[in-house]
């Protein structure tokens, strides 16, 4: 057995930069791996090793041998086999449709380029239709904890072998839900990005324009890494977008740059009869009650217009871009389908082009109630899986199970949002039970930043391993630049120009103050009264100020208002840490009043 089963990212860095080499490593995990583990569809083979280790060899001599330059360096990894991959054959668990790619799909190219070792293509329902892990000829993945479970689909291999620590991350891809019902069911962290995040390049298509690559990670930390490697632009995919420089600031707080605190949960949860998987939701609810640290806030809403919109996907004509997928193939290959794929798809000829139009005019209008429903939470808090049904259930009723499986998950990407699973505890039964935040376009790292608070005050093992979670990384920066700026006068909570800053949503980070290196003054003249502040080698005092976060984007806006003699430049904060604030001209001082004793300008105007 090798030493690597369970191992993270960093555990697999650490041995690297210890001596250890990948091929041996990599070989030995390979030589573990059994042929009746049909959580894998292909592996990599002898001559596939040699050609990869010496691929990986001339990346390391072309960043001369600086493994920080390769983050992902001789970490293996897994693909859904409906992710094209050089030497391996495509077949979205159908052989009948499997072809020989000739290049990469952008995600793996990008992860090759990080150093990462491709090992093998991992089981799933037939061309990504399910959540329930048990639609495809390779057979049903059974869970991680229990092998009487569903493993959940369709990314079904691809959590099965992160959860059993073969691999550290592995891909999925995520329409409905994908990404994220493997991942409550198994014990792990699912990471559906922003759609156009990832490029789709390569991968073949169940509904092409809410199709997303996802990740399946033992850590936060983990899967935000190789979000970021394979995070960017691709203009062979039309629908790869390019990320933001602002958010607009009109729109409800869930698609507004910021942290994600106020989280909206279902005010009736449907759990279908599952008492366990209910009893698990509400001691979870009353874990995030008490996460302290991050301010939360959880606001009960009615879900209706969600749960609309979720099943808009698979009982309305998106159905057809399905077909649009693989019509060419249905026409002559039906017969070498699974019967339940084949039967869904073919309901795309229940639908008409009028239809389809009908159904986008009702997708926007669900859209406007959401926004609405929305307006004041940062985010949705929801079970991932509401249900963990076995295997001959599913098998007995595996349409209506299926659909259950996705309440929760179906109608994130027609509303263009994020979203990342993660683990919340065990039910009574024993089986993992996993919840899953939601935001907007483009706040993916707000969401890494607040899974990480929750991971680290309640963890869990690492998947269905016996390792004990490592803590996560406090915080992530936002995808939207962000600027902070410290105020010490008229800008302070509650002084006349604070809604300068709280019309341009800006946020408050912190109260604190300067370094013992400043002086403060009533400059003469100003309306509202304004103070200056003033850099001095000696006889100086800390200054009560607060510190704001606004986008790059208003901070333009923001400056414009100010008024000579003040100015943005550069203030010392007590702990060390330099921002931008506010400071004044020296002619200004003429004629100005030291209240420096004072402490700080709200103080000074108390009195």
């Amino acid at each position: 057995m090798p030493t690597t089963l369970g191992w993270t990212i960093t555990d697999w860095q650490g041995a690297y930069k210890e001596g250890a080499e990948p091929e041996a490593m990599i070989s030995k995990l390979l030589d573990y791996l059994k042929d009746t583990d049909n959580a894998w569809i292909t592996r990599l083979n002898t001559a596939g090793l040699h050609l990869a280790m010496a691929e990986l060899a001339d990346r390391l001599e072309s960043v001369d041998g600086d493994l920080d330059q390769l983050p992902l360096y001789g970490i293996p990894f897994a693909v859904k086999d409906n992710i094209d991959a050089k030497g391996f054959e495509t077949t979205a668990a159908c052989p009948a449709f499997a072809y020989t790619p000739e290049q990469d799909a952008t995600v793996v190219r990008k992860l090759k380029a990080a150093g990462a070792v491709l090992i093998g293509k991992t089981n799933m329902d037939q061309f990504a239709t399910g959540l329930v892990g048990t639609r495809s000829p390779f057979g049903a993945v059974a869970n991680s904890y229990n092998p009487k479970i569903i493993s959940g689909g369709s990314s079904s291999g691809s959590a099965s072998v992160v959860a059993r620590g073969l691999v550290p991350f592995a891909l999925g891809t995520d329409t409905a839900g994908s990404g994220r019902v493997p991942a409550g069911l198994n014990n792990l962290v699912g990471l559906k990005p922003t759609r156009g995040l990832f490029s789709i390049e390569g991968v073949v298509p169940a509904c092409r324009s809410l199709d997303c690559v996802s990740v399946f990670g033992l850590t936060v930390g983990d899967a935000a890494l190789v979000a970021e490697a394979m995070a960017g632009f691709d203009k062979a995919d039309a629908y790869s977008r390019k990320a933001p420089k602002t958010l607009a600031l009109d729109a409800p707080a869930i698609r507004r740059p910021g942290p994600v605190q106020r989280l909206a949960i279902p005010d009736n949860p449907e759990f279908y009869g599952d008492q366990q998987a209910e009893a698990a939701w509400n001691t979870a609810l009353s874990l995030w009650r008490q996460l302290d640290t991050a301010g939360i806030e959880l606001v009960p809403l009615d879900f209706s217009p969600l749960l609309e919109m979720a099943a808009l996907l698979y009982e309305g004509p998106w159905v057809a871009e399905r077909h649009a997928a693989v019509q060419a193939f249905m026409a002559e290959h039906s017969g070498d389908m699974n019967e339940t794929v084949q039967a869904i798809i073919s309901k795309a000829a229940n639908f008409t082009a009028t239809d389809t139009f009908k159904a986008q005019y009702r997708k926007e209008e669900l859209l406007r109630q959401i926004d609405e429903l929305l307006t004041q939470v940062d985010g949705l808090l929801v079970p991932t899986a509401p249900i963990a049904p076995t295997i001959d259930a599913v098998n007995a009723d595996p349409v209506v199970l299926n659909s259950q499986l996705g309440t929760y998950t179906n109608f994130v990407n027609l509303a263009d949002f994020c979203a990342l699973a993660v683990p919340a505890g065990f039910r009574d039964d024993g089986l993992p039970f996993g919840v899953t935040l939601i935001s907007g376009a483009w706040k993916d790292r707000e969401l890494q930043t607040l899974a990480s608070q929750w991971l680290n005050a309640h963890p869990t093992p690492l998947g269905a391993t016996d390792k004990p979670r490592p803590q996560e990384v406090a915080t992530y920066p936002p995808a939207v630049p962000m600027v902070q700026v410290a105020v010490v006068g008229a800008h302070l909570s509650g002084m006349p120009l604070n809604t300068q800053l709280t019309e341009r949503k800006a946020r408050l980070l912190e109260q604190t103050t300067t370094t013992a290196n400043y002086r403060l003054y009533a400059l003469p003249n100003t309306t509202p009264p304004k103070p200056g502040l003033k850099r001095v080698e000696q006889d100086g005092a800390e200054i009560v100020l607060e510190v704001w976060e606004m986008t790059a984007s208003e901070f333009g806006s923001f400056v414009n208002l100010i008024p000579a003699p003040l100015g943005i430049g550069n203030v010392e904060l007590a702990d060390g840490r330099w921002v931008n604030g506010f400071i004044c001209e020296g002619y200004g001082f003429t004629g100005a009043k030291d209240v420096t004793d004072y402490g700080g300008w709200r103080a000074f105007i108390k009195s």
